[in-house]
């Protein structure tokens, strides 16, 4: 029995859309979290962390 991920009137290039867009999401996922690990941990802001100082805001009306 064959495994079905994606069905339509496509038929067997189903599969074949459904699998290759899930090798492009997770290669793109790859590239990004490759690139984050290469970023100095200076340029990461921890979460709790904020730079915005007053001159940067305004008040509202």
């Amino acid at each position: 029995m064959p495994v079905i991920l994606a069905h339509g009137a496509l038929g067997p290039f189903d599969e074949i859309i459904f699998l290759s867009i899930a090798v492009v999401f997770l290669a793109m996922m790859g590239v990004s979290w490759v690139r984050s690990q290469q970023l100095p941990d200076e340029d990461l802001e921890a979460p709790g962390e904020c730079r915005e100082t007053d001159a940067d805001r305004f008040e509202l009306e």
